[in-house]
């Protein structure tokens, strides 16, 4: 993910601006972040143990030595790990948007393995950039239920019958470690809310129509391999998304405390309302 010009961080995720004045509208993946991941805590659970049996001596020591401080450390873990990946993952956009462009780009040790692969993938598809790449790192809106989000890369590839070129919108996905064929439950959320999102942002901040996008795909870059995972988009995934969208709402917007409720006759109680 790169960083849109639109979007902006708030203490409620992130959110976009509307460049016409409307109202702010939540990010898909803030909308996406209402979706419980069971997975996330033994994954976090196994990177703090991993942790500790990198160095259990040390581990050992320090528990009897400064048992907060470590406690902190080993908390932080998976958290630390996490913000790695989401910094690698934009880092990877980027070179991919410079890679379509043929724009110069500073080699960067960590990410030019998905490069290549991102670059094998374009070649076994045979794709001429000038004429199958429609837009890359665009803004998308939907006005009417209040969302945006940025796609990566709209592509005219021959899938279609007799090898007609039909238009895919295509999410590119980095990992170090996960199976390349690995596709989360959210993904297909995620494509579906681009996918219908009726407008797009141009680079002098008007909007127009979103062109029709026939399919969807994930594309998993891994440092020695590729995956291209066509996954539905249609309205079910849509509805569904905007279930979601709107549980992310409504926990943005809930109260952080409630007023407790006594008795009238409790010390303190007001008497007269009783």
């Amino acid at each position: 993910m790169t960083d849109p010009k639109w979007a902006k961080s708030t203490e409620r995720g992130r959110y976009y601006t509307d460049p016409a004045g409307g109202p702010d509208l939540i990010s898909i993946t803030n909308a996406l972040g209402s979706i419980a991941k069971p997975a996330l805590i033994p994954w976090a659970a196994g990177m703090a143990a991993d942790a500790v049996i990198a160095d259990p001596i040390v581990t050992a020591r320090r528990a009897r030595t400064e048992p907060t401080a470590l406690r902190k450390e080993l908390v932080a873990v998976s958290r630390e790990y996490s913000e790695r990946a989401m910094d690698l993952g934009t880092r990877v956009h980027v070179r991919a948007v410079s890679l379509v462009l043929n724009t110069p780009h500073a080699y960067d040790e960590e990410v030019e393995p998905y490069a290549v692969q991102l670059a094998a993938w374009f070649r076994l598809w045979r794709v001429d950039f000038d004429r199958d790449v429609l837009a890359i790192e665009t803004t998308v809106m939907h006005r009417r239920y209040g969302y945006a989000g940025t796609g990566d890369l709209w592509i005219w590839l021959p899938t279609g019958r007799f090898r007609r070129r039909q238009l895919w919108l295509v999410d590119y996905k980095t990992s170090a470690k996960k199976p390349a064929d690995t596709v989360y439950d959210e993904q297909p959320l995620q494509l579906a809310a681009l996918r219908h999102a009726p407008e797009w942002l141009l680079p002098d901040d008007t909007s127009e129509p979103a062109p029709r996008v026939h399919r969807t795909a994930l594309l998993n870059l891994r440092p020695r391999s590729h995956r291209f995972i066509e996954v539905p988009s249609g309205r079910a995934q849509f509805r569904a998304f905007l279930g979601a969208m709107h549980t992310r709402q409504y926990l943005n917007d809930a109260p952080s405390a409630y007023p407790t409720v006594v008795p009238p006759w409790a010390p303190g109680a007001d008497r007269k309302a009783a």
